[in-house]
């Protein structure tokens, strides 16, 4: 076992293990300085010191350097409220130059060496220029990172469909792959409209449930399909994967028809009726 402290940099980011500091005691959300590939950076503590299994660690470990004092603080807080007015520059300067691209957000190193600004395009885009603009209107290093659509919306955040903050920017610290296929074995709407979130791919939260639906819908009869019930003979209407029932579409004999739920157990079909697979299903939004 290996002991760490689990470090994330942003509310709702990838979370990632430190090796912990001899002798310092660390709490939930304390601001730390930690040392990264990049140089040092401000961090927050996600869950404090624990032991992990060796195979779950990327050795070598990373140093938590410190925790934050009272002049990191105020140096992180100094960064932040200068982000809206760099922000505003680096708009001016992509306007200046006719460039296709949608400023996302910005950071600022922590050692003070660089400013990283992050954008989308739906193409490839020559920054070159724009790169020395910012170095002569910032006097420092300047990056330029493309990012996705779905990253856009992890970073501006929003509310969701659902009334809540979006999974990508308060709880999931990594994207997961999502398909049209569990739209459509959860029995949900394919409107585009419905089942789309602020970034325009498909929710997240379609993952969530999928291998329960997935199986549940294996021992569901397809919709349509003749079935055998107590009341008789009838066609599939719908089906309820959540309390396992079968509605059932039965002839009364006087020329109507009746509409009637079936628990899964009371309702005989033919098993091993899974539809085929469509080429677009296994097409992942990534």
């Amino acid at each position: 076992m290996v002991q760490v402290v689990v470090i994330k940099f942003k509310s709702g980011g990838k979370l990632y293990y430190f090796s912990p500091k001899k002798g310092e005691i660390y709490e939930r959300n304390m601001p730390v300085i930690v040392e990264t590939s990049r140089g040092l950076e401000y961090a927050w503590v996600a869950y404090p010191e624990r032991s992990v299994p060796d195979e779950e660690v990327v050795q070598p470990l990373k140093p938590i350097v410190r925790i934050a004092t009272e002049k990191d603080r105020e140096f992180y807080a100094a960064c932040q409220e200068k982000k809206p007015s760099a922000m505003q520059t680096c708009r001016e300067k992509i306007a200046a130059r006719g460039l296709e691209m949608k400023l996302v957000d910005c950071e600022f190193a922590f050692d003070g060496s660089k400013i990283v600004f992050f954008f989308t395009s739906a193409g490839r885009v020559d920054f070159r220029e724009l790169v020395k603009d910012l170095a002569s209107a910032f006097k420092t290093r300047i990056e330029l990172r493309q990012v996705g659509t779905r990253d856009e919306t992890k970073y501006l955040g929003g509310l969701a469909p659902c009334g809540r903050i979006c999974c990508c920017a308060g709880n999931m610290p990594e994207f997961k792959k999502v398909s049209i296929k569990m739209a459509k074995t959860q029995g949900l709407s394919l409107n585009p409209g419905k089942i789309s979130g602020l970034c325009g791919r498909l929710m997240c939260c379609l993952s969530y449930e999928s291998d329960y639906y997935a199986e549940a819908y294996k021992k569901m009869p397809k919709l349509g399909s003749e079935v055998g019930t107590p009341e008789g003979r009838g066609t599939v209407a719908s089906v309820n994967m959540l309390k396992m029932q079968v509605k059932v579409k039965i002839d009364d004999k006087n020329g109507g028809l009746i509409f009637k739920d079936f628990p899964l157990e009371d309702v005989k079909f033919k098993k091993g009726n899974q539809p085929q697979k469509d080429e677009d299903d296994e097409a992942d939004e990534e």
